[in-house]
């Protein structure tokens, strides 16, 4: 395994390290869906699965102590990641999902094939579970039909950026076969996540 792909710790350190902080359950589920969704797509492009996992499971490890402060998301994770020994390479990844948002990202771009796999991953899980609450918590018989209705329904999870779900195309991925892969990534951990 070349050396920035070398993961510094196990996934079970890995999230008593967010579990160390003071995380929402809402939070948590998040962060496993990400890495859910972020490991099927791992898979489906021959790429490593547990290194994408990880950047699914770890891309908001500094949400809980900036959530109030959203101009210091991406730098705080940068400090947590080096500490804990992450390679340059892992860290400049997770800090493309925040591009654009924050005064620090304002004119960078996401440009590698992970970057944009990781932005639509864990974009969609909002609109992915905002759909599931409407069904009753169910995910087992979603379709994607309907999650693409709920797409096209800017009013639908409506701070759930479509711009960036669509990233996934750059990838030559269809928006379709993303809904699918994403849906079906979440049924694989639907009761982690409390919905059935």
């Amino acid at each position: 395994m070349p050396e920035e792909k070398k993961l510094p710790m196990t996934r079970e350190e890995a999230i008593s390290l967010l579990e160390s902080m003071p995380q929402t359950q809402q939070d948590m589920n998040h962060y496993l869906e990400s890495e859910a969704i972020m490991k099927e797509l791992a898979r489906k492009l021959g790429e490593d699965v547990e290194y994408w996992g990880f950047l699914g499971l770890l891309h908001d490890v500094d949400w809980a102590l900036t959530k109030e402060n959203i101009e210091e998301h991406g730098i705080k994770a940068e400090e947590i990641l080096r500490e804990k020994g992450f390679s340059e390479d892992f860290i400049k990844i997770i800090q493309s999902h925040v591009y654009g948002h924050t005064s620090s990202f304002k004119d960078k771009k996401r440009e590698k094939k992970v970057e944009h796999a990781l932005a639509s991953s864990e974009t969609i899980t909002g609109l992915i579970y905002a759909y599931a609450l409407m069904r009753g918590k169910k995910i087992e018989d979603m379709e994607v039909k309907g999650l693409r209705k709920k797409f096209k329904d800017k009013s639908f999870a409506a701070n759930c950026n479509r711009d960036i779900i669509k990233e996934i195309e750059l990838l030559g991925i269809s928006l379709d076969e993303f809904f699918e892969l994403s849906i079906n990534a979440m049924k694989k951990i639907k009761e982690e996540i409390g919905l059935s």
